[in-house]
């Protein structure tokens, strides 16, 4: 399967601009297009380019950097922080690794914070300047957009606009600065295996370059081509849970590019917004009707789904 080889999804974009002019009317669209697809593209977002640009161009730069000064960055035990190399993750299920590389960061707690003892601190890359500052300025920002768009999904199902604030204060969300290197004719593999993100939301940045695909409702794979400019969003198996199937976790991949595509690298930037680790994922009583009763009975923390899911990826 490569990147030419799906339909493309007819997933119809969201503009942030309507959030203040129409709160009710982006909500509505908004929602729609999550309960249609699981996804949705917010057009016209107002993430500042040059640092979009500048993160994506440290981020260029540490990937050039030798294996073995990569391999520095690797935490012993797990892939939630520093670096994770080329062929670890594996999609659930899976026999082959995915065919990329990447780099987490995490929320900067204060000192003495409840939860420094439950998440792993960041580490930086000594050789790149303004690593730091870009990727944590990047951060920042996504997670300040995924708020205000749980603030649309919230009135979306009813709920008090303000209802996920709390649930995802200080989470460990996860900024993940991604690159798929180019392929050999060879490859075995894809680039990311079919999975569901594991998360509430994702925001992802950089999916211009052609390979993002969903699984259709009647088993095709759809290919997902946002304009530029524009953030993809889907979402997680938390949210998923939390909502009873309302909003559902729709399975993707990032396929390998046609042939004539295959030497050219491909970047992205998800930023998969997590709730606080504490968090009693617990289906919502609005989510349980006679047509849909409970799937998720047994409530489960934010932090055990998690660490059940990552080691499911190998990735703990």
């Amino acid at each position: 399967m490569n990147a030419a080889a799906a339909t493309t999804a007819e997933i119809p974009a969201v503009s942030l601009k309507d959030y203040e002019a129409d709160f009710a009317g982006f909500s509505r669209r908004l929602g729609q297009s999550f309960e249609r697809f699981g996804f949705a593209i917010v057009a016209d977002h107002d993430l500042p380019n040059d640092l979009i640009e500048g993160c994506l161009v440290r981020a260029k730069a540490f990937f050039a950097l030798p294996e073995a000064a990569k391999r520095r960055y690797v935490i012993p035990g797990g892939g939630q922080r520093g670096y994770t190399p080329f062929g670890v993750e594996t999609a659930k299920g899976a026999e082959l690794t995915d065919l990329k590389e990447f780099w987490h960061v995490g929320r900067e707690l204060s000192p003495g914070h409840p939860y420094c003892g439950v998440v792993a601190p960041n580490v930086w890359p000594d050789e790149i300047d303004g690593f730091q500052a870009y990727a944590g300025g990047l951060y920042a920002g996504l997670d300040a957009l995924g708020l205000r768009l749980l603030r649309a999904i919230a009135r979306r199902l009813g709920l008090d606009d303000d209802f996920f604030a709390p649930t995802v204060k200080d989470s460990d969300s996860i900024l993940r600065l991604l690159h798929y290197p180019p392929l050999p004719p060879d490859a075995l593999g894809q680039r990311a295996g079919p999975h569901e993100d594991i998360n509430a939301i994702t925001l992802l940045l950089g999916a211009e370059e052609a390979g993002l695909q969903i699984l259709g409702r009647d088993g095709r794979w759809l290919a997902v081509n946002p304009p530029p400019g524009s953030v993809v969003v889907n979402i997680g198996d938390m949210l998923q849970r939390l909502t009873n199937g309302q909003l559902p976790s729709t399975t993707n991949r990032v396929v390998n590019p046609n042939t004539d595509r295959r030497g050219i690298a491909r970047y992205s930037t998800p930023f998969f917004l997590h709730f606080a680790p504490d968090y009693r994922i617990e289906t919502l009583p609005g989510c349980i009707t006679p047509d849909r009763p409970n799937r998720y009975p047994e409530p489960i923390t934010s932090r055990a789904f998690l660490l059940e899911r990552l080691r499911e990826i190998k990735l703990a």
